[in-house]
């Protein structure tokens, strides 16, 4: 392929992996909401969410049969409730607490004590798995996976050996490793609007792992603090999705909180256009799920960038009937991307309603900055 690289090579690890869906539907791919209020699980479910990240207050059984009228997974702290039904089905996984790579809020002291020891973390992960071996463990990290400067780390920043799996590091703790960075939201200069450092972490994440594990993330999709100078509009939400669908991401997660006054615990829910353009992100997801947990096939295709700081970064499926290519613009300036594929006459575009004719093994697109282009290759 033309982009042989580092970002190739994971993808190739990662068509190992185990997908961390459900074992019995392999149609199935996690879209989540973290730490909701389980009273508005049917209103996400209604917009193409089909899981829960954690809870505000311990599993109980008024969150349980909220998630369970919505067919809502769930992933949640172990508790005694929790762990005496282990034959609801609606109960995903279990999960450590929040970010343990980064530093720690002391709350007598009110200083930051270090990141968390992984071996806590480790030994955590066994105990869980003493109580209940049937599921898998799932834990979140910070921005630091993506950022390896992220200063929030305090005394741990830039330490990426705590993470990897070779090392005893925290990706060992865990079946399903996910992480959160928010580009859009931030102020910090490295990061602002880099849309691409969701793709750094899916890529870092499945190498440290060793591709063994499934790699999930979050994406924001309101304005977080109260210092945003802006929240991401749709098209970049879309961006950062399809950045970690593209590059691995076995599922994903919005994070809909704001803290900008008025606060808003369900802003998401509350902002019409935004909630709109998730519902087609997820429907769009949904309806590729069987596809997108498929094994990745390579040398299919290749793309080539007529924009030399805008690369295009693709992903190759295939089902019994079509090849499909799934790509993305990397940066925030326009490109026209050229495919050369080993077979097909047309490449539909999914959800576009257009059709590009393929001529002598190659077809162009224009991409706009972070834009996004899924193709369905036939004869």
């Amino acid at each position: 392929m033309k982009r042989i690289s580092l970002f190739a090579f994971i993808i190739m690890m990662t068509a190992l992996i185990s997908t961390g869906q459900t074992k019995h539907d392999p149609n199935y791919f996690p879209i989540a909401v973290w730490l909701r209020s389980t009273s508005n699980a049917q209103a996400y479910k209604s917009n193409g969410i089909n899981m829960y990240i954690g809870l505000w207050r311990a599993l109980d059984q008024k969150q349980l049969s909220e998630l369970k009228t919505a067919n809502m997974k769930v992933i949640c702290r172990p508790n005694t409730f929790g762990m005496a039904n282990l034959q609801e089905a609606s109960i995903y996984a279990w999960m450590h607490d929040d970010e343990p790579d980064n530093a720690q809020l002391n709350k007598v002291t009110k200083k930051y004590d270090p990141c968390i020891d992984p071996a806590l973390i480790i030994n955590g992960y066994e105990e869980i798995k003493k109580k209940d071996p049937s599921r898998p463990v799932y834990l979140n990290l910070s921005q630091g996976v993506a950022w390896q400067n992220w200063y929030g780390r305090g005394t741990c920043t830039g330490n990426t050996d705590m993470y990897k799996v070779a090392n005893n590091g925290y990706l060992k703790g865990c079946d399903i490793a996910s992480f959160d960075i928010y580009p859009v939201n931030n102020s910090d200069a490295e990061t602002k609007d880099n849309l691409f450092y969701v793709a750094k972490g899916i890529d870092n994440l499945n190498m440290w792992s060793e591709g063994k594990k499934p790699v999930w993330c979050w994406i924001e999709t309101t304005a977080i603090h109260p210092k945003s100078l802006r929240k991401p509009p749709p098209a970049e939400v879309k961006a950062e999705v399809w950045m970690a669908l593209i590059h691995g991401a076995k599922g994903i997660g919005y994070f809909c909180h704001s803290f900008k006054e008025p606060q808003d615990e369900a802003a998401l829910l509350h902002d019409k256009d935004m909630i709109a353009a998730i519902k087609v992100i997820n429907t769009q997801i949904t309806s590729l799920a069987g596809i997108l947990n498929s094994p990745t096939t390579y040398l299919f295709a290749s793309a080539a960038s007529s924009n030399a700081a805008t690369p295009v970064d693709i992903m190759t499926k295939r089902d019994k009937n079509a090849e499909y290519i799934f790509a993305v613009a990397m940066r925030k300036e326009g490109t026209k991307s050229t495919f050369t594929v080993l077979k097909g006459k047309k490449a539909e575009v999914l959800g576009e309603n257009r059709t590009i004719s393929i001529k002598n093994g190659k077809f162009s697109d224009d991409f706009d900055g972070y834009g996004v282009h899924l193709y369905k290759i036939t004869n």
